[in-house]
């Protein structure tokens, strides 16, 4: 009688695809809801990993009078500009909203890039016949570093055996902390001071850095996606390695997505539209 349902095993693989993206967006909405499916446990694994690798925490006895902010896990299925599944994303997260300001906090403001700005950078390529390019910082908040006290409790699923009541003391921002942007962008912003950038007093993400003979990289910053643009290769070669050295990276190559804007490059120019979006 079970030939009457649909299994799966008959499936193809662009079927398989397909019944994926249909439920892409019934992400998990619990940690005991993606404990079950196995492409989220390693997920988590994958974001407990980074966490461990950046240093961001050490587990200690709780500091009689400190509290503790709690943690909570948060789940994406990402799609890339076709909308097909790229990736499973966990993402844990601190529960911010019990953070007191001038207690646990001070500043919180961190910019970001404005849509105009980045349609400058794009016409701006267009007109010079260069190519944008775009790079991704993997768990960007994690490399901000903290100058507060914060103690979070241990996450779901990765108590460690022996010291469950113990906490772990932050030495880096962890996503959901009211600081956290600010900590980022001021540990990104003195990257770009370090090596050589100029950043634009009217748009505090736009960086530009000139070479010999007119040669120019500008790099435009969007919290932890930027695309960059220039005249000079070898300003594009140096300026990769060097994010690659300094953060854990994602090499996009040619821009071809971007908060929500599709990206074709050609011969014929650059062209953007928001098809996925119209069609959503």
């Amino acid at each position: 009688w079970m030939d009457d349902y649909t299994s799966g095993e008959e499936l193809s693989d662009e079927d398989t695809l397909a019944h994926f993206a249909l439920f892409a967006g019934c992400d998990p909405i619990s940690f005991d809801e993606a404990i079950k499916s196995s492409r989220w446990r390693k997920a988590m694994d994958a974001e407990i990993e980074a966490i461990e690798r950046n240093n961001t925490w050490e587990l200690v006895e709780l500091p009689k009078g400190e509290k503790t902010v709690g943690v909570k896990w948060i789940y994406k299925t990402m799609v890339n500009e076709k909308g097909e599944i790229d990736k499973f994303k966990a993402r844990l997260v601190a529960k911010g909203y019990t953070q007191k300001y001038g207690v646990d906090y001070s500043e919180v403001f961190a910019p970001v890039a404005r849509h105009d700005t980045i349609r400058m950078v794009i016409s701006l390529a267009s007109l010079n016949k260069w190519t944008i390019y775009q790079l991704d910082v993997k768990s960007a908040f994690l490399h901000g570093e903290l100058v507060e006290q914060v103690y979070v409790e241990q996450p779901p699923g990765y108590l460690k055996k022996g010291s469950k009541h113990m906490v772990y003391k932050l030495k880096r921002a962890l996503y959901g902390l009211k600081q956290a942007p600010r900590a980022w962008y001021s540990r990104i912003d003195t990257y770009f001071t370090q090596a050589g950038f100029h950043k634009c007093p009217y748009e505090h993400t736009l960086y530009i850095k000139t070479g010999e003979k007119g040669n120019i990289l500008i790099v435009c910053l969007y919290v932890d996606d930027l695309i960059f643009t220039g005249n000079d290769e070898r300003l594009f070669s140096e300026f990769k390695q060097s994010m690659m050295n300094e953060f854990e990276m994602t090499d996009l190559g040619e821009m071809k997505y971007f908060l929500g804007i599709e990206v074709t490059q050609s011969a014929r120019g650059i062209f953007i539209c928001q098809k996925k979006y119209a069609q959503e």
